[in-house]
């Protein structure tokens, strides 16, 4: 049983709010998964500007001296942001890459959480609250963000299997279920030269939604090919840069939630996570469809 929510905004106005609102969300179903929580929350960088999320587990020694030692491995200035175990590194669009062959060889500890041009992913083990807390998630604005709260049930409580997970640039998926086929997914992937870091069964439905996007699937697209070939129960949230998607498998047993105004629409894995936000009220309020893609783009 795991807890997942997620807000795009259609009214910018409601940008500086994101953080706060998704915050409210996640926490509300801190009893579906105590285990840890992780959000991934979208807000573009400047023009050609891209950024890297990065994780470690001794904060203290690896990001002293990053941000200096990085820049000169480049040849060009960069900007690091400490958030508590999570940094986010700003650099030219066209170093993304470049810098994150370079984090890894200057620093081998460090794990990458994500990287685009809008995407920071922040996760770790504990209570929402205190990881929202951590990492300042109610002053965070963006455009559209998604959130997972955990438990465990087959595999380790740690912070590279908390959720999100990101396996392309500027994408991201949570999950709540079990897929029966993901180890025959994996070697699948691996073939087409996926790499993975967890056993974690999300994680393979994270790299499959990016396998199919990579070559040349739209979000929507992408999404309907999880009905064809992922086996299981399962409830999928997709970011990308521009887009939100939702998918439930046919059976449809774990259960879900959305609403849309003209400012918003919203994902929970129970009403409650929805019932503070602004005016839902007035809101159109349902159970997403077995079977049944949606999507919406900026």
């Amino acid at each position: 049983m795991c807890g997942i929510v997620g807000l795009f905004l259609k009214d910018k106005t409601l940008e500086p709010q994101l953080g706060a609102l998704l915050s409210e969300m996640l926490i509300t179903l801190t009893d579906r998964g105590p285990d840890s929580a992780g959000i991934a929350i979208y807000n573009s960088s400047a023009s050609n500007q891209g950024k890297i999320t990065i994780q470690s587990p001794s904060p203290e020694t690896d990001f002293a001296g990053l941000e200096k030692e990085l820049g000169a491995h480049l040849g060009k200035p960069v900007k690091i942001q400490i958030k508590s175990t999570h940094a986010v590194v700003d650099v030219a669009t066209a170093e993304l890459e470049s810098a994150r062959a370079a984090i890894v060889e200057l620093r081998p500890n460090v794990r990458i959480m994500g990287i685009g041009e809008a995407i920071e992913i922040y996760k770790e083990v504990g209570l929402p609250a205190d990881v929202a807390d951590r990492f300042g998630l109610s002053g965070m604005a963006g455009t559209h963000a998604i959130g997972h709260t955990r438990m465990a049930t087959e595999s380790a409580v740690t912070t590279l299997g908390a959720h999100p997970f990101s396996t392309g640039p500027d994408q991201c998926l949570v999950h709540n279920g079990s897929l029966s086929n993901h180890s025959n997914i994996r070697r699948e992937l691996i073939q087409k030269g996926m790499k993975f870091e967890t056993e974690n069964d999300t994680e393979v439905a994270a790299a499959y939604v990016s396998s199919k996007m990579a070559d040349g699937l739209n979000l929507g697209q992408a999404l309907e090919s999880t009905l064809d070939d992922l086996d299981g129960f399962f409830n999928f949230v997709v970011g990308t840069k521009n887009g939100f998607g939702v998918v439930r498998d046919p059976i449809s047993c774990k259960p879900a939630v959305m609403a849309e105004t003209d400012q918003y629409v919203a994902f929970g894995s129970e009403y409650r996570a929805l019932a503070n936000l602004p005016g839902i009220e007035q809101a159109r309020v349902w159970e997403p469809e077995p079977s049944t893609v949606y999507f919406w783009e900026h």
